[in-house]
């Protein structure tokens, strides 16, 4: 089966001199994909130019093996999209939403909105107008998935939602992609909670990526390591040392050890005195400054 997303050297140049990419993404079937990065780095953009808004200078993106803009309409049928921009006043009740959008869709699935609606605490009765912001975002969670596509685009899903509602919407998402069939792309700066949901996971920093795979791998790929060194040039500047704190002669450091090694860094004479573990949010902290 072809990856979920595939994107391969996505490049796009922008008047105010910010360049996304060169891009590369692999979502595969049946994942969890989260995508991060500070405000700014190129989240928001990158999914526009998934779904055809704007142009790209080069690359290629790829939905389950269709074109985004050779295959446009079959590639659009398949994709799901949630964004706090979206807006479903025009239409009085969630009920009144619901029937409009089902049209669109030959595989709308009645019972599983009905299932969804029931889950997320949401009812067809239920007025728009006086819908909270995190009820709003349930609603197009709703709208997005009942219709069963093979990929879910969800852009900041849990702004507005209590850890209630944020369990159910993961629960509902996990749930989705199990039949390993589906996957889900969620650009979020909930990172704690990516942590515990998605399976893959990558950072953009700048338009640029600076890890994606596994999230097991990623986080497992870094430590955080304290050092006593007298001058620090066995430290600081070394590939694949990132440098977060210094007090006199201790160093604090980030080091990714697929460059390089506590051993190695030790052999240029800094002496290690603490060494752990990073959590994902640690270490979007740690690369995001």
């Amino acid at each position: 089966m072809p990856n979920a997303l595939e994107i391969r050297g996505l490049t796009k140049q922008f008047e105010q001199g910010f360049t996304l990419g060169p891009l590369n993404v692999t979502v595969p079937a049946g994942a969890i994909y989260g995508f991060v990065g500070p405000n700014g780095a190129g989240k928001t953009t990158t999914i526009d130019l998934i779904f055809g808004m704007g142009a790209k200078d080069a690359g290629s993106i790829s939905v389950f093996g269709l074109d985004h803009l050779r295959d446009e309409v079959e590639m659009k049928r398949q994709v799901g999209y949630v964004s706090p921009e979206l807006d479903f006043r025009s239409w009085s009740r969630i009920g009144m939403a619901i029937d409009f959008v089902r049209g669109f869709y030959p595989s709308w699935d009645e019972g599983y909105c009905d299932h969804l609606l029931a889950s997320l605490d949401l009812n067809r009765a239920d007025k728009i107008g006086t819908l909270s912001f995190g009820a709003k975002i349930k609603l197009a969670i709703v709208l997005a998935m009942s219709w069963r596509p093979r990929l879910l685009v969800l852009d900041e899903p849990t702004i507005g939602l209590d850890a209630i509602a944020r369990q159910q919407v993961f629960a509902e998402l996990l749930a989705a992609v199990h039949d390993e069939r589906r996957a889900v792309f969620i650009s979020s700066h909930a990172i704690t909670d990516l942590e515990r949901i998605a399976d893959h996971v990558g950072m953009i920093k700048n338009g640029q990526l600076v890890f994606e795979g596994s999230t097991d791998e990623v986080v497992e790929r870094y430590r955080i390591v304290d050092f006593v060194a007298q001058d620090g040039t066995g430290l600081d500047g070394q590939p694949g040392v990132v440098v977060q704190r210094r007090e006199q002669d201790r160093w604090r450091v980030l080091i990714d050890r697929s460059v390089t090694s506590v051993e190695r860094l030790t052999g240029r004479g800094a002496r290690a005195v603490s060494d752990a573990p990073v959590s994902l949010e640690e270490l979007f902290v740690a690369l995001g400054r």
